[in-house]
């Protein structure tokens, strides 16, 4: 094909200078695509293509109009595609057209997800540990953190739930780490230049850009230093021009947060269920916030909950003072329903794509926050409470000096787009009054022309009117365009009227048009500057925001405080933990909620709760972690009392989910979970464990739980919660003084059985399996043959498989002799029964478990152990 010149040449040519999948390029009033690029787009967009002829050649070509392009750019980034852009500039000579950004996952700023869009990197620091940077370019937020290995690198990437990733040199040939990544976090994977990472070119790409003392201020190691200089290299390369709202760097420790590693977030269904929906999650359960700013901070609360009682105590009193104030509330969130996200408007302004309307909403905003002042200071309970110097911490000279700025400069209602004009208020620019004040006259003196014509020339039929090709021109019908003034000028013959012009109108013309470019371009110029200085205040906008977002969440746990009779917990450091009247925050929405207590303390650190299948064991559990996670949000909880003492980590091992797409069985999950909670948890954690054990054969399962039952409570001694349907384990609290037993309570009368949901002390004596399995529908002879044979075994009588009708019925395993029997031969007798009984390699298995030592053998090489035995009897 001949090479393409012209605009399609220049597209080709620009395509070469971008690693970016698609190109867009700006001509004119639109941005249009070529060649397989619009292919692509008209495929994903549902564009319509049209071809472009270029040197003989035709070139296929879908366009969008140049105010239209922001949905389509967010629709193919989020389809994951990385998209150049070109736009046009005027020159002497015509227009040139360049690369001015490419927009990708992390560096996209339109966007109208309220949720935190993080761009991350991730650095393998080898010896030093993990390195990880967060920025949202839609709001400034910049975040450093160090992780010891990969899976603390992990669980604070499924944290923070970055749209697109970084990884560093070293991590990028990591599988298993990359794997465990895109399994577990929804996010873009980009190769940034390996140069970004280097140690010393990163820590002076944050010293320019946060300052110079800030390297050794964050006192993170040097891999985070090599992750924060990577994301600052990547979002100036991609054009998105937001570093100036990036004002400063924070370090995001982890022992000031909770441990909640992905598992847990997940198993607990904060911000999403296991299904992927939002509805039906914690957040969502607990979220009343006026703002998308104040969603994005509630999410971050409950994904990062403190470990600061100081901090924890001061939401406390707010959220204390705020429900007992219901008016007063009432008319917080009332004004807060009138702010916007001031984050992403000092970002947008930063950018320099913030428009008349934007800094109109910067306006509004700004003066939410006087009114939350008046509001505290006037009700005696607010004005007690922390919440008063919450709303005083932000500068509000600047705020309110900020604000009347755009008070007195924008109009009411601007034009959606800043060069159309007409975006300032009189009395904002002299020369602009003076110009708009010349036009007006102008436009006077042209409205009152055809009344002035008609009465000086006696002419009817006169009108004034202008249009792109005549221009202005008076407008005589034909019957008295006989009669007009020889001054006037004939410049089109229609139908049934004509059309001239005079040298006076011409004049006016020219002078309207000079007056209306100036405008223009006055206008657009203070426009400009009116936008720089609102980027100037990016930290005061961010400052601001930060203020009413937090006002917000603590609005919003109140209102969901008293709406739901939940109550403020004590808080301190010992180790006791005690719920009178305990619900589930999401089950007793939707539900009438049997509420139960709960004790653990350093006497009693250990239960063993047993019950029913589908009594509510997991309920009870997970209530138990949830409200403890609300307490370290500051959040009041559901329950009658309760006493909290602070926990550092929150570990759950609860439900199966499969992996076998990524070859892992539900028991590999399962090992590996409860490997990461038997490492990483503290006598100052709190662990969920829910039927480990199950994946596997009935005895490696039992020898599994009894093993990681003794070492978390004679290593570990973490807060721990053990639901299992393995009754052997209840025994341990006879051996081990801080385990001891409870049970969801059931009641069977005449047959039948009905869950109590009441969690009471000591151990359950049954399963009620077979009922659970009736309740869920199974046949009626499964449900009687299960009957049946249960009362066999509980009988200690033989149990016969039974067959077809026409077959004969054969006993197959002796519970009285703990014989299996011989399977039927081909002429109907059986084989030699007592042969067998054991065979000689699983007696030799038996031996060997029988002597393991799960006292003294370590969790991990158990279990190593456990499975090799569970090898051999299947080989």
């Amino acid at each position: 094909m001949t090479e393409a010149t012209g605009i399609v040449g220049e597209f080709f040519s620009l395509k070469e200078d971008t690693d970016a999948e698609l190109l867009t390029m700006q001509c004119g009033d639109f941005y249009e695509f070529f060649g397989e690029d619009a292919e692509i787009v008209s495929e994903e967009l549902d564009l319509k293509v049209s071809q472009k002829s270029s040197h003989g050649s035709s070139y296929p070509m879908a366009g969008v109009p140049v105010d239209d392009l922001t949905p389509y750019l967010k629709a193919l980034v989020e389809r994951g595609y990385r998209v150049a852009v070109a736009d046009q500039y005027e020159t002497d000579g015509g227009h040139e057209r360049e690369i001015v950004r490419v927009v990708t996952p992390g560096t996209l700023l339109e966007t109208s997800d309220a949720d935190a869009q993080y761009l991350a990197a991730v650095v393998d620091g080898g010896a030093s540990g993990y390195g990880l940077a967060f920025a949202d370019v839609t709001t400034g937020r910049f975040l450093v953190a160090d992780a010891a290995d990969g899976d603390e690198a992990l669980t604070e990437l499924y944290r923070f739930d970055p749209v697109e990733v970084l990884p560093g040199p070293e991590v990028r040939t990591d599988d298993d780490l990359l794997g465990r990544v895109r399994e577990r976090v929804d996010a873009t994977l980009t190769l940034h230049e390996t140069e970004a990472f280097a140690p010393k070119r990163a820590a002076h790409t944050v010293r320019e850009q946060f300052g110079g003392e800030t390297v050794d201020r964050l006192s993170v190691a040097d891999p985070a230093i090599a992750a924060a200089g990577a994301v600052l290299s990547y979002v100036e390369e991609t054009g998105a021009g937001v570093l100036a709202s990036m004002t400063r760097v924070q370090a995001h420790h982890g022992d000031e947060h909770v441990t909640l590693d992905a598992t847990t977030q997940r198993n607990l269904e904060l911000t999403e269920t296991m299904q992927g929906d939002r509805k039906g999650s914690l957040f969502e359960t607990i979220d009343h916030t006026e703002t998308s700013a104040g969603g994005r901070l509630l999410k971050e609360w409950l994904q990062r909950p403190q470990r600061s009682i100081g901090a924890l105590e001061t939401r406390q009193q707010s959220i204390a003072a705020l429900s007992s104030a219901a008016l007063a509330r009432d008319e917080i969130r009332d004004a807060l329903d009138d702010a916007y996200d001031l984050a992403r408007l000092a970002s947008k302004a930063t950018h320099g794509s913030a428009d008349a309307r934007d800094l109109l909403a910067v306006r509004e905003t700004l003066a939410v926050l006087p009114t939350l002042v008046e509001i505290v200071d006037s009700n005696p309970d607010l004005a007690a409470s922390p919440l008063a110097e919450i709303v005083e911490r932000p500068n509000r000279e600047a705020a309110r000096t900020l604000r009347e700025t755009l008070a007195d400069a924008i109009v009411e209602e601007p034009p959606s787009t800043v060069t159309q004009g007409e975006l300032f208020q009189r009395g904002y620019d002299a020369e602009l009054d003076e110009v708009i004040d010349r036009h007006e006259e102008l436009r006077e003196w042209l409205d009152t022309l055809a009344e002035r014509e008609k009465r000086q020339h006696g002419l009817s039929h006169v009108t004034v009117d202008r249009n792109k090709t005549d221009g202005y021109y008076i407008q005589v019908g034909k019957s008295a365009a006989d009669g007009v003034p020889d001054h006037y000028e004939e410049i089109k013959t229609l139908k049934n009227s004509k059309r001239f012009t005079t040298d006076e109108l011409e004049e006016k013309e020219r002078e309207v048009l000079r007056l209306e470019e100036r405008r223009g371009e006055l206008e657009y110029e203070l426009f400009e500057g009116l936008r720089e200085t609102v980027a100037e205040r990016a930290e005061l906008l961010q400052d601001v925001g930060r203020t009413l977002a937090t006002v917000d969440v603590l609005a919003s746990l109140a209102t969901h405080a008293a709406e739901n009779r939940w109550i403020k917990p004590d808080l301190h450091r010992g180790d006791r933990l005690e719920i009178e009247q305990g619900r589930h925050p999401v089950v007793e929405q939707t539900t009438e909620f049997v509420p139960n207590d709960v004790r653990l303390d350093e006497q009693r650190g250990f239960l063993v709760v047993t019950g029913p299948n589908m009594s509510g064991k997991s309920t009870y559990m997970r209530q138990v972690a949830c409200i403890v996670l609300l307490a370290q949000i500051g959040s009041f909880v559901p329950a009658k009392e309760a006493e909290i003492g602070l926990v550092d980590g929150i570990f759950t091992r609860v439900g199966a989910l499969d992996e076998l797409a990524q070859g892992r069985s539900t028991f590999m999950v399962e090992m590996s979970e409860l490997s990461n909670i038997l490492h990483t948890a503290t006598e100052d954690s709190l662990v969920i464990l829910d039927e480990v054990g199950r994946g596997t054969a009935t005895y490696d399962g039992i020898s599994i739980a009894w093993a990681a039952t003794e070492y978390l409570h004679n290593e570990v001694r973490a807060k721990t919660l053990f639901a299992t349907h393995y009754h052997e384990l209840t025994g341990l609290a006879e051996n081990l003084p801080r385990v001891a037993n409870v049970h969801v309570a059931a009641d069977e009368r005449d047959g039948e059985v009905t869950f109590l949901r009441t969690v009471r002390d000591g151990p359950t004596d049954r399963s009620y399996g077979i009922h659970v399995a009736d309740l869920a529908g199974v046949p009626d002879p499964v449900v009687d043959r299960a009957r049946d044979v249960l009362e066999r075994l509980r009988e200690e009588k033989a149990i016969e498989a039974k067959g077809g009708s026409s077959d004969p019925v054969q006993t197959v395993f002796d519970l009285s002799s703990g014989q299996f029997r011989g399977r039927a031969n081909a002429d109907g007798g059986e084989t030699d029964g007592a042969d067998e009984r054991i065979d000689p390699e699983a007696k030799a298995v038996l031996d060997d478990l029988a002597a393991l030592d799960v006292n003294t053998t370590p969790p991990i090489e158990l279990v190593t152990k456990v499975q090799q035995l569970q090898q051999r009897l299947e080989d």
